[in-house]
Order: structure tokens, then sequence, then C-alpha cells
């Protein structure tokens, strides 16, 4: 271990930090597929319960929309129970505004790490690769010619390996980001939708 921490030289710290930059962000896309697997799901269900409500049997709408787990179907739920209990006009708007809000910054939790690691990294690997090369021409130059291009050579691949390291790190922290974020709003539209939806039925009964 010692060997290897000498032979990538002041590329050593931070490559190690690149690592547990690495590991956080595998973390983080772990945790969030988790979280924003099961977010566009439930469509089937709201269709249902929109056309129960719509054919007035509200309870049958209320128990068909609790099977969905989604952000749209708990902001759902929430405004039929706030219609039964005689909720309407403004103030619900401003609820559902509110609960709609309040689902999608939950689902943009962790998401900014990931766009932090995916900015930093590569800037990371390339503090790496300048300090690697400030160290490689500080040898040739105590060399005083004597190295030859080999020795010059391994000093330059050591350093260019933090480059490579950051952008290892950054481009499947981008990317899982890109995709979370066109998830989040592809779910914030089913939320916006459902309830839109919900109140334009309700109104016109």
């Amino acid at each position: 271990m010692s060997g290897t921490w000498e032979m990538l030289g002041t590329g050593g710290p931070v490559i190690a930090l690149l690592a547990l930059m690495s590991l956080l962000s595998v973390t983080v896309i772990a945790v969030k597929l988790i979280q924003l697997w099961p977010v566009r799901s439930g469509a089937e269900a709201r269709e249902q319960a929109l056309g129960l409500w719509k054919d007035g049997d509200r309870t049958r709408a209320q128990l068909s929309i609790e099977t969905d787990n989604s952000p749209a179907g708990r902001v759902m739920g929430y405004a039929m129970q706030a219609l039964q209990e005689g909720l309407r006009g403004p103030l619900l708007q401003d609820e559902l505004q509110r609960r709609g809000n309040e689902e999608v910054s939950r689902m943009n939790s962790l998401i900014r790490l990931l766009e932090l690691i995916a900015m930093v990294a590569p800037l990371l690997g390339l503090l790496g690769t300048v300090l690697g090369m400030i160290q490689s021409f500080q040898e040739l130059e105590l060399a005083q010619g004597a190295a030859n291009a080999s020795v010059l050579a391994g000093g330059i691949w050591q350093a260019l390996l933090t480059t490579a390291a950051g952008l290892m790190v950054a481009i499947p922290a981008a990317v899982a980001a890109g995709l979370f974020a066109a998830r989040i709003d592809a779910a914030a539209r089913a939320i916006e939708s459902a309830a839109g939806r919900l109140l334009l039925i309700d109104g016109s009964r």
C-alpha cells in the first residue's frame, strides 16, 4: 500500500479524496434509485379513482387512490379527503401547492450533492495533475539534465492519472443527476395533472 502511495506521488492524496467522492456518489445514486423508482407509478390507480369520483362514488375513489403511494397519489389522496371535508377554493389550491412543493423538494434531496460531485471531481483531478507535473519538472531540474525520457514520462502518466480518476467520478454522477432530474420533472407534472383534473371534475359536478 505504501509503495502504491509513493508511486502516485503528489496525486496520492487527490486519488484518495476522489475515491471517497466516488463512494459517496455511488451511495447517493443507490439511495435515489430506491426513492425515485416508484414516483411515476400509480397512473392506473389514479385514473380509476378519477373515474369513480366523477361517477359520484367518492368512498371507492378514496379507497382506490390509497393503493397509489406515488407523490401524485399522495397529493390526490389528500385532495379527495379535503374535498370530502368541504375545503375548496384558494385555500385548497394553496394547500395542494404546498404539498406538491414538499413532494418535489423531497425528491430533489441529494441531487445537488451529485451535481456538486460532478462539478468538483474534474477540477480536483486537474489539480492533482498540475501538482504532479510540477513535481515531475522539479525532479527533472534537480537531476540537472541527467534524467532520461522514461523517468519524465513516468512522472507525467502518474500526474495524468488524477485527471482520468476525476472524470471517472464526475461522469456517472453527472449522468445520474440528469436522469434523476428528468424523472423528478415527470413526477412533478403528474402531481399537477392529478390535482388539476380532480379539481376540474369536482367543479363540474
